[in-house]
């Protein structure tokens, strides 16, 4: 098991396969052309708290509910004996860690950033699982992206395809993968890009330098404030300490497949978090990275769905970032 982008020498999986306390879905591709399609995908709803996605407690509350969902998912895409997990932002704790200087040993720097991410971590470093991948070199030094969780929360998940006759090699986290499937597609700005990543329970936020992320921020549903007030607080940031020059992107992805939400609402989110931006807010599309060819259109809960699994898959390109 890999968690986060370490992960990159592993063989790519067959299958895509994304736990969410909503639903479990998964999707396949296929080359057609030389380009990437979704060759299969499947959605199987969740009862409510079947799944409580936490970075410090078990999370499989409803484990029968949530095999049986898992099982008729890989039905339908093929019994894949291979497969990579995207899991909730909110099972890992993300950190940007800078250093002026870095290691030339890869064990040293792994020490390194063991001893930086133990200071905060809420448990012992012992129980951690931590992945890290290099971020931004500038101004002398280097940043790296680092992923710490529970080894014991990972374990679930795998523990449960395990039992479905799937092995999951791949283990990463929602966001880290909508930003993949952007990264996949032709068009990606060189310049400063936003993404704002909506699940039912939490909501995630990214800056990207380019390829490279400069922030990232995570918050519960249940926080104070709106999710526009967030979006403003992280802008704010962004111009007074990471020398921001105004996004060339802004893009909203997850607010139409949490389900929780009418289609007048997620207007208003993405109004609300324009005018905050004063930027024009675009929603995520992964058939900009690989097409749908079972239909000339498709629903936003769907393109929803589909962007982390897309992103999970395309993520050994020479694109991906996470």
């Amino acid at each position: 098991m890999s968690l986060f982008a370490s992960l990159r020498e592993a063989p790519a999986p067959d299958v895509a396969v994304e736990f969410a306390s909503n639903r479990v879905s998964a999707a396949s591709l296929e080359t057609r052309g030389g380009q990437p399609v979704v060759a299969a995908h499947a959605a199987e709803p969740l009862p409510d708290l079947a799944l409580v996605p936490s970075l410090t407690a078990a999370n499989l509350h409803d484990r029968a509910a949530v095999a049986g969902a898992l099982a008729r998912v890989l039905e339908r895409v093929g019994a894949p004996r291979r497969i990579g997990l995207v899991v909730p932002d909110v099972v890992a704790k993300v950190s940007l860690v800078r250093f002026e200087q870095v290691p030339t040993r890869a064990q040293d720097l792994e020490q390194l950033i063991r001893w930086q991410v133990k200071k905060t971590a809420p448990f012992t470093i012992e129980e951690a699982q931590i992945s890290y991948v290099r971020g931004l070199q500038a101004g002398g030094g280097h940043e790296f992206i680092v992923a710490l969780a529970r080894r014991s929360v990972i374990e679930e998940y795998e523990a449960i395809c395990a039992e479905a006759g799937a092995y999951a090699g791949l283990v990463d986290l929602a966001t880290f993968n909508v930003i993949n499937s952007v990264l996949a597609a032709p068009r990606v700005p060189d310049a400063d890009w936003l993404l704002v990543n909506v699940a039912v329970d939490y909501a995630s936020i990214a800056i990207m330098r380019g390829r490279s992320m400069i922030f990232f921020r995570n918050r519960g549903a249940d926080a104070d404030g709106t999710l526009a007030d967030l979006v403003h607080q992280t802008a704010m940031y962004y111009e007074d300490r990471l020398s921001g020059a105004g996004f060339a992107r802004v893009i909203l992805a997850g607010a139409a497949g949490t389900g929780a939400q009418p289609a007048a609402d997620i207007d208003e989110v993405r109004r609300s978090i324009g005018e905050r931006l004063t930027t024009a807010v675009e929603m995520v599309d992964p058939r900009a990275a690989a097409a749908l060819t079972d239909r000339i259109t498709a629903a936003p809960t769907l393109l929803d769905t589909l962007a982390p699994l897309v992103g999970l898959l395309l993520r050994d390109r020479d694109q991906a970032v996470v």
